[in-house]
């Protein structure tokens, strides 16, 4: 999925200034692009840094969005000085902290109309994970908003095969790049499975793999603020480096 060559997304208009807009239409299409990566690490840090039951954390995930809404909210975001992955986790921590010292009950939502957060899912992936330690909650949440970006990206990767006629080439990729047992079996092993030449199997991957990479950075690109943003996230989900 890291190997050089093929094209890079097109430059679009930055998330960020799509969050300033005052064109509430833009604002909302950015934040619906925060929301998809970012709700399932909100909800499991605050569950594990700030010890939340399932209830009070939801209430505080939604609240976090629907303040993500207004217009100011990342006025004070400097691309220079921090990746927005952290200056979100900081408002984070900062809204939490400041909920503890008000003590009164969150309402939910407010004009926001959010899509349907599957937090049952968050909670069953929680409990099969090996809870972090209190210091490395910062490299959790990192490893978590990764773990969303693929996810989104495997999710319209199988859209798109599925419209392609292409169902087996995602199919192959799930088998070796996502499910453990498949990390064993050789390519002639699979061809036989599938029915396949192994020089099928290798141009299937081939395909799938280069159409995830070409997908993640899409998505990178409209969920990060600026190009070096990108690039620095580019590097860190994928190990390549993006003109």
């Amino acid at each position: 999925m890291t190997s050089a060559g093929g094209s890079f997304p097109p430059t679009r208009s930055s998330l960020l200034a799509s969050a300033r807009s005052d064109h509430p239409e833009e604002r909302h299409r950015a934040l619906e692009i925060l929301l998809a990566a970012y709700w399932k690490p909100v909800y499991k840090y605050i569950r594990l840094k700030w010890g939340k039951d399932s209830e009070p954390a939801k209430d505080l995930t939604q609240e976090f969005f629907t303040r993500l809404l207004e217009k100011d909210f990342l006025e004070t975001y400097d691309p220079q000085r921090a990746r927005l992955r952290t200056f979100l986790r900081v408002c984070v921590d900062r809204m939490v902290a400041n909920q503890e010292k008000a003590a009164h009950r969150l309402k939910r939502g407010g004009d926001l109309r959010f899509v349907s957060l599957d937090f049952e899912s968050a909670e069953g992936e929680l409990q099969q994970i090996e809870i972090p330690s209190p210091e490395t909650l910062d490299d959790f949440f990192a490893r978590e908003w990764a773990r969303s970006v693929f996810s989104l990206a495997l999710e319209r990767l199988r859209r798109e095969c599925e419209e392609k006629g292409k169902s087996l080439h995602f199919r192959l990729l799930e088998l070796y790049d996502v499910e453990e047992g498949g990390k064993q079996l050789t390519y002639d092993e699979v061809a036989r499975q599938f029915g396949l030449k192994a020089s099928d199997v290798t141009n299937y991957l081939a395909f799938a793999r280069r159409e995830f990479r070409r997908i993640v950075l899409e998505q990178l690109r409209e969920m990060t603020a600026s190009l070096a943003e990108f690039r620095r996230e580019a590097r860190s989900l994928l190990g390549i480096d993006v003109p």
